[in-house]
């Protein structure tokens, strides 16, 4: 992979049904005073375009919202709906969960350092890989399935054939907001600090 900050591209997901948390949208939801839409694409300020998979909503810096296809079609769908919106071809891509409020741009310029000489880096937390990753271009689209595959096909299987480099991650930076639970953890850890 070449390493180049301004030559990548990043798609949020923020497209998911939110079931757990009684069907919130994921994005607009507060953490500190700021949404958890706002603090994804402050963690891709390095991004020459950043797209986002989900409902269109007030943001600060500029984002293309696009509808994953087929709707509710999962992760994978939502990744490849994102990658097919970009308006200009760049040699990589970061893609991210909205729910997971302490990825920094610090995050990706890791993810990017150690993917020289891979396909990608994906963020791992106790050794499980996260919903935070840089991909080659090239390689991600030599490996998607055709449209009617998309739908419901898990990350993990579309990233499967491609040579990632796991990534550690630093303290609570794959935290992710699944519940209310989650959300008010974070955010009584927040005040702590």
């Amino acid at each position: 992979m070449e390493l180049g900050l301004s030559g990548f591209a990043a798609v949020i997901l923020a497209g998911g049904q939110a079931s757990r948390l009684g069907g919130a949208d994921k994005a607009t939801i507060e953490l500190g005073g700021r949404s958890l839409l706002e603090r994804a694409i402050d963690a891709v300020v390095d991004a020459g375009e950043v797209v986002v998979v989900g409902q269109q909503v007030p943001t600060e810096r500029p984002a293309t919202f696009v509808l994953e296809d087929p709707r509710f079609g999962g992760p994978a769908a939502g990744l490849l709906t994102g990658r097919d919106s970009l308006l200009r071809r760049f040699p990589t891509i970061a893609v991210l969960a909205v729910d997971m409020p302490h990825l920094t741009s610090s995050t990706f310029r890791r993810l990017h350092e150690a993917a020289v000489g891979h396909e990608g880096a994906v963020l791992t937390r106790d050794g499980r890989r996260q919903l935070a990753f840089v991909v080659e271009t090239e390689r991600l689209d030599a490996v998607r399935p055709d449209r009617e595959a998309q739908h419901g096909l898990a990350i993990r299987a579309l990233l499967d054939p491609l040579d990632l480099v796991d990534v550690a991650s630093v303290g609570s930076e794959a935290r992710d907001v699944d519940t209310w639970s989650d959300l008010r953890d974070l955010a009584s850890e927040a005040e702590d600090r």
